[in-house]
């Protein structure tokens, strides 16, 4: 008797943006774990893969299992490691619900794993490394849900004493004034599972470095599906990409239901040449050019024909600009 191979596991899918990349596995209704290495953390802990162990937070979006499942495996292996106590940032309508679960633990293992969980209130922000913080945003699910946006807050000199000689700016200092003020740069916005809504009208959504954005749904006519289970189509996608100025707009979340040269296919029909320059697929295992190599005209995000051979391929974004 002849049996099937067992099923191998699901790569994990990398974009490269410098100074950061962005990897990890998304796939609708299974797994959904996001991480950016450089800044320490991941969004959504999905079954908890490896490389998100060395994430020091987690930024879960909803609690769904297939983005929330990993928590408990999370904050143990963390501790089992000698990694550090793991930190979940959450919404705070799910927080006594993680404590549940690492309560439910105890009675299982009859031990205590060390955890920290932190009920983040929408526009409520948490320092993650000096001068940049994690602020999560309202967003539009079927349950409680938040979107996440990196800052790094810069101190630069007050607009009226740039170019002043500097005994101007220190009277200035002497006199109580502050003379510098606070600018925010958004590095990398990470929207959850969501469907359209106010939220993508916030100056720190669409200024992004790099937007990560769920795209459940691609094929024409199952708008009315996105909707029901209140996700993204690819339609918003490319109403978003009009508006948004980032360099890297990375899409996940895409369904197994959906073969990948079918989204690429849709993609190609949907959005325009020049909006694809900077439209990546996370779960895309085809590694792609940089966008300067490409030919003029721009290709789909499948970038070049050869494939992936099961391995992750990094697909790289030219650095954004000052």
């Amino acid at each position: 008797m002849n049996l099937p191979d067992p099923p191998r596991n699901t790569p994990m899918g990398c974009v490269s943006v410098p100074p950061f990349r962005v990897q990890g596995v998304s796939i609708a209704g299974e797994e959904t774990a996001v991480q950016v290495p450089e800044l320490g953390g991941c969004f959504d802990i999905g079954r908890c893969p490896r490389m998100a162990l060395t994430s020091g937070h987690v930024a879960l979006s909803h609690g769904h299992m297939d983005h929330s499942a990993g928590s408990a495996y999370y904050f143990s292996q963390r501790h089992f490691q000698g990694m550090g106590v793991g930190t979940v940032v959450c919404h705070p309508a799910i927080e006594q619900a993680i404590h549940n679960v690492m309560h439910a633990w105890v009675d299982l293992e009859a031990q205590k794993t060390p955890y920290n969980v932190i009920g983040l209130p929408p526009d409520g922000e948490v320092e993650v490394r000096n001068n940049t913080v994690l602020r999560g945003f309202a967003t539009l699910h079927t349950v409680p849900s938040l979107g996440f946006v990196v800052v790094e807050k810069r101190s630069k000199l007050r607009p009226d004493l740039v170019g002043q000689p500097q005994a101007a700016i220190l009277a200035a200092k002497n006199r109580g004034e502050s003379v510098a003020v606070m600018h925010e740069v958004p590095l990398v916005c990470y929207t959850g599972d969501t469907m359209w809504g106010p939220h993508f009208d916030r100056p720190d959504v669409l200024e992004a470095s790099i937007l990560i954005a769920e795209c459940t749904f691609l094929e024409p006519g199952h708008q009315s599906k996105a909707a029901i289970g209140q996700h993204l189509h690819l339609d918003d996608i490319v109403h978003l990409l009009k508006r948004s100025t980032a360099k890297a707009v990375i899409l996940t979340h895409v369904s197994r239901r959906t073969h990948m040269s079918l989204v690429r296919k849709q993609i190609e029909e949907a959005v325009s040449a020049e909006d694809r320059q900077r439209l990546y697929l996370l779960m895309d295992s085809r590694p792609q050019r940089r966008s300067t190599d490409r030919p003029r005209g721009g290709e789909s995000p499948a970038g070049p024909a050869a494939e992936g051979g099961g391995q992750t391929q990094a697909q790289t974004v030219d650095p954004p600009e000052d």
